[in-house]
């Protein structure tokens, strides 16, 4: 039985605390807490009732047969599988990692995916495309004093605010954020035409000798305003599997994603409605592009820190500008929940503007201030998929079950599995959701001390971490 400790306790109000008491003297808690562990601690878990039925194809005998009317409350929990770090940490570590397996395996291979290692020998960078300016804001440029004349400090919560909010332009920032996915296409098409003009050829013959691949995050800046991270790779006209031209190079590369930023080809026009006037809207004037390396040179564009980086970021969303992880319906809620007034400016213009533009549904999308678009994607044949990471893990969990259940030496083709499910809700009661965070901590540390211990072990054997 898990007992709670007093110091812990101390810090639950009297409903929770007797719930939690409540759970751990079940008789099923063993079984419970078995099924948490296998979410990772899921914050929001899938509540199923039914059953799975074995059978061998030739004699029809039984080989095994479970129903959830054995488990804790007749219902078995799975993870939820949100990606928001905000909604369900558990479940958005597992996002993550996937996110850094895909973005890697495009930057270092993986021979098993067939994503050969020769892609570290193709031009390939770490591109960040921002959003334009819409009035000036608090920031902290380096050692010295913002506009303002203070130096802010790292967490202060003025940075990104601006500095005079009447005359910031939140109209534009909104319809920045909701049109960005389309720049994003643009720019890509554009890039392909920069290089294609880079070797002398038409767009169609580029495709003959070589192909553009990416990788892209979106994130959120402290001024509410989004831009892509994304790593951007020359292979050859078969992907990752054959070698680029070789007059692709890195500069090349680099050259052209410049030229292909600031076209006019690369532009949105939102046409002119109500009192909005016709906008035209483009990427901004800060542009970074650093080629990526193999291994560390003293540089922190590495494979791995790239990868690090994109996957940090495909697990959050406007929630960490202040905003909120879930839609909302009226501008009482923002006063209720207690949006900073920045990020309240912002969802209003979504508001603001949604009778004007109703074909954008900037009311539907104004809790990630006014953007719709994936936060994660790309390119076709950047590398795996996030389908395939899950199929694999899938797959090794299902061999697991196979094992325990001793049928680990029978061919999968031989037997019939009958199964029936039904969804029967979502969720923790409260004293649930503290034993299941408390699970989630333990799971954390022991990843944390063993990814310690292997850093260790790498510095011992002289071996880079």
């Amino acid at each position: 039985m898990m007992t709670v400790p007093a110091a812990s306790a101390a810090g639950f109000d009297a409903v929770t605390l007797g719930d939690m008491l409540r759970v751990a003297g079940s008789p099923g808690f063993d079984r419970w807490k078995e099924q948490i562990h296998r979410t990772g601690g899921c914050s929001h878990p899938i509540h199923l009732t039914g059953w799975t039925l074995t059978r061998d194809k030739t004699t029809g005998e039984t080989l095994h047969r479970y129903s959830t009317d054995t488990e804790p409350g007749a219902r078995l929990r799975i993870a939820c599988g949100n990606r928001r770090a905000s909604r369900c940490p558990a479940c958005a570590w597992t996002y993550a990692g996937d996110t850094y397996h895909l973005i890697r395996a495009g930057l270092a291979g993986d021979s098993a995916r067939d994503i050969p290692a020769a892609v570290r020998d193709h031009p390939r960078v770490f591109l960040t495309l921002t959003a334009p300016s819409f009035g000036p804001v608090h920031n902290r440029p380096g050692t010295r004093p913002c506009r303002c004349g203070v130096r802010h400090a790292e967490n202060d919560a003025a940075l990104g605010t601006p500095l005079d909010p009447e005359s910031y332009d939140y109209a534009a920032a909104v319809l920045f954020n909701n049109h960005a996915g389309q720049l994003w296409q643009r720019f890509t098409t554009r890039l392909r035409r920069e290089v294609a003009a880079v070797a002398g050829l038409s767009q169609r013959d580029l495709k003959e000798v070589a192909r553009i691949s990416y990788g892209k995050v979106a994130e959120f800046q402290k001024r509410g305003a989004v831009h892509f991270h994304a790593v951007v790779r020359i292979d050859g006209p078969d992907g990752p599997d054959s070698p680029p031209p070789s007059w692709a190079t890195t500069e090349r590369l680099a050259d052209a994603i410049r030229a292909a930023a600031i076209h006019a080809y690369t532009t949105v026009a939102v046409p002119a409605a109500g009192d909005q006037p016709l906008r035209r809207l483009r990427w901004g004037t800060q542009l970074d592009i650093r080629p990526v390396r193999a291994f560390g040179n003293g540089s922190d564009i590495t494979e791995q820190a790239v990868a690090s980086y994109i996957a940090k970021y495909a697990t959050k969303a406007a929630e960490t500008t202040g905003s909120l992880d879930r839609r909302i319906g009226n501008r009482e809620a923002l006063v209720l929940l207690g949006v900073p007034d920045h990020t309240r400016r912002l969802v209003e213009a979504c508001f603001d503007l949604d009778p004007l533009y109703p074909d954008r549904r900037l009311l539907a999308w104004a809790h990630m201030l006014g953007f719709r678009g994936h936060f994660s994607t790309k390119s076709r044949q950047y590398s795996t998929t996030l389908t395939e990471l899950r199929e694999t893990r899938a797959e090794y969990r299902a061999a697991q079950e196979r094992t325990a259940r001793g049928l680990d030496d029978i061919a999968p083709d031989t037997v019939l599995v009958l199964t029936s499910w039904a969804y029967a809700g979502q969720g923790h009661s409260p004293g649930e959701a503290a034993l299941a965070a408390s699970i989630a901590r333990d799971i954390q540390i022991n990843r944390e001390t063993a990814r310690e211990a292997l850093r260790d072990q790498l510095a011992l054997e002289g071996v880079a971490a």
